[in-house]
């Protein structure tokens, strides 16, 4: 059996996927698509939030959005498989995997944003501090960012 390395698997899901540049992703924002950001909480609260965007762990990601998934689970403001998703991940490498993934459920409109939050920052566009989530909520389960 041939190894797969990490970089295939980049390249295999990148390969699927109409990655978006920052002014792209806030342009298809703008029309209506998801942002939905992978990173962590702590990540989110050094470095702040994209406005309007659903934070999803990517540890808990495709739990909360497939349809077939547990309901008590399922995250109810990704709601159509049609639905347009931009991941965000920190630098844009893990959001690849994940958007490709999500394609794999049956998000045919999935896709990554290229250089992910940093990228979106050191473009300027719109950051704002990260709200702090209740002690007892569910990862994943909120709705989007303000």
């Amino acid at each position: 059996m041939t190894r797969t390395t990490i970089d295939d698997l980049l390249s295999r899901a990148r390969s699927r996927l109409d990655r978006l540049t920052p002014d792209d992703a806030l342009a298809a924002q703008r029309a209506g698509a998801l942002i939905v950001d992978t990173r962590s909480s702590d990540e989110r609260a050094q470095s702040g939030v994209i406005p309007g965007s659903l934070h999803i762990p990517l540890s808990v990601l495709p739990w909360r959005l497939d349809p077939a998934a547990d309901p008590a689970y399922r995250n109810p403001v990704v709601d159509q498989l049609d639905q347009r998703l931009v991941i965000v991940c920190a630098h844009g490498y893990s959001s690849s995997l994940a958007a490709a993934l999500l394609q794999e459920l049956g998000f045919a409109n999935a896709t990554d944003l290229e250089g992910g939050f940093e990228a979106w920052r050191a473009r300027g566009l719109p950051v704002r501090p990260a709200t702090e989530a209740p002690q007892d909520a569910t990862p994943g389960m909120g709705p989007p960012d303000p």
